[in-house]
């Protein structure tokens, strides 16, 4: 009798719990090895999750809806056949999708071994621990008991907040980075003393207010009420349609305030003539389709353009920890894809460097299609260093886009499109010409980033682009 626990996977170095969305397998049903048997969604990657042996799912613990840590376990399969036989018959008691786990509520085991386990008897919860200090280790015992992540942690040694006197908003009352930030700018209004006023008594003197530091170690660029989508409200009006955040919306929206509040957003805009860009791939684009089976676009060019400048001007493909700059070298760029209904992903092509204008196209293309069937795989929707969104395929001529947290750069291109343009001919003399043309914006973190780099950058990407050599040149 084997039986392999299945568990919650880790889908991005930050991430700490996942939502079960979806089961594509019932008790009782055979699974081939690497076949899709539930669907998961975290603030990264909307995905289905494949199955790590061939066999029977023989009980399902966690329902669909409910969100659980990574690691927990949510199924276990039998691989012997003959033993499963009868085990899938009895009914599994799921929690419902609006109650905590019990996992949550009393965590009895640390980590899931990596062995099958053998017997089938339930394991005897481990006896209660003794409260531990707020900054523990970084165990998953730890981040249950202490009701925060190792960041949340380290930002509250930093600045001697105990954790456990904060209410947390995250599941099983977990304290969030949102919660102590919230708590370190609300401390010192909150230790104003209030003092009534007596007629006819001496002037009070204003108390002095109480020292914070200069500069957080995550700044706050907007108040934490206008980004936040739990503390806003509207009226609602006769004959309107309630609807609420999917999954995908909710954590979209979480990353989205998040990213606001560490960057100093900064966005830069340049026009930039693809005329030569595109009568080289005009040229090119039959055999290149034939020989690689791949539609070639514009974006190919670009990247590869992009990755050029980016070893030129390390600063736009770096990452802040601290007080420290990270300058990256790799070379790994997300590609923003949109899905249907609604949604955003960012699939990460790795190493774009050492990848062909081929290359470079069959990895963007098979990204996209995966990333809208939901069967990308969690490495690859982490560890971007730059980014790029192309909003002007749905008509966009230029935006601000926001920047993803752990880099310092996205680029925004325009809709690309014919316009007249004065040019300066051998003679001297000035003509109106029709020019294939885009905006592209680039949006940058102001505490690391000067606008002049960027600017640098920009113009670099422009100049290359638009001086692109005929192939084989």
């Amino acid at each position: 009798m084997a039986r392999i626990d299945i568990v919650m996977p880790q889908m991005g170095e930050s991430i700490a719990e996942g939502t079960l969305s979806r089961w594509l397998k019932k008790p009782g049903d055979a699974v081939k090895r690497d076949e899709a048997i539930f669907e998961i969604s975290t603030d990264k990657v909307d995905a289905e999750i494949p199955s790590p042996a061939a066999g029977i799912l023989v009980e399902i613990i966690v329902a669909e809806g409910v969100t659980v840590p990574v690691q927990a376990i949510v199924a276990r399969l039998e691989t012997d056949v003959n033993a499963a036989v009868g085990a899938a018959d009895a009914p599994a008691a799921l929690p419902s999708a609006g109650a905590t786990p019990a996992l949550l509520e009393e965590p009895t085991i640390a980590h899931v071994a990596a062995a099958p386990v053998v017997s089938a008897a339930p394991i005897p919860p481990l006896p209660p621990r003794p409260p531990e200090p707020a900054v523990a280790g970084n165990s998953y015992e730890d981040r249950l008991r202490t009701r925060s992540s190792p960041l949340v942690r380290k930002i509250a040694a930093e600045h001697g907040v105990e954790i456990a006197g904060i209410n947390g908003s995250g599941i099983a009352g977990r304290v969030t980075k949102r919660d102590i930030i919230a708590h370190l700018e609300s401390g010192p209004a909150a230790a104003l003393p209030v003092v009534e006023m007596q007629p006819l008594a001496a002037p009070i003197p204003a108390p002095e207010p109480a020292l914070v530091p200069a500069v957080l170690p995550y700044s706050i660029s907007m108040p934490v009420a206008e980004v936040s989508h739990e503390s806003q409200s509207a009226q609602i009006w006769p004959g309107d349609v309630v609807e609420p955040f999917t999954k995908i919306r909710r954590l979209t929206s979480d990353h989205m305030a998040q990213a606001r509040r560490v960057a100093a957003h900064v966005t830069s805009f340049f026009e930039i003539d693809l005329t030569r860009v595109a009568r080289i791939r005009a040229g090119m684009r039959k055999d290149f389709e034939e020989q690689n089976g791949q539609k070639l676009t514009f974006l190919p060019f670009i990247v590869q353009a992009v990755i050029t400048q980016l070893k030129r001007h390390p600063m736009m493909n770096a990452a802040v920890n601290g007080q420290e700059l990270i300058l990256r070298k790799q070379y790994n760029i997300g590609i923003a894809v949109a899905l249907d209904p609604t949604g955003l992903i960012v699939p990460v092509v790795k190493r774009a460097d050492d990848l062909s204008l081929g290359g470079l196209t069959k990895s963007i293309n098979d990204l996209a299609r995966r990333a809208r069937s939901k069967s990308l795989k969690p490495d690859e929707v982490t560890q971007a260093t730059f980014t790029i969104t192309n909003p002007g395929v749905f008509g966009s001529l230029m935006g601000t886009p926001i920047i993803p947290v752990g880099t310092t750069a996205i680029l925004g291109l325009g809709a690309i499109e014919k316009r007249p343009k004065v040019i300066t001919g051998p003679d001297g003399e000035d003509t109106i010409a029709i020019r294939t043309c885009a905006y592209f914006s680039i949006s940058f973190d102001h505490k690391v980033v000067d606008g002049a780099d960027a600017d640098r950058f920009m113009a670099d990407l422009k100049r290359s682009l638009e001086t692109l050599p005929e192939p084989g040149v």
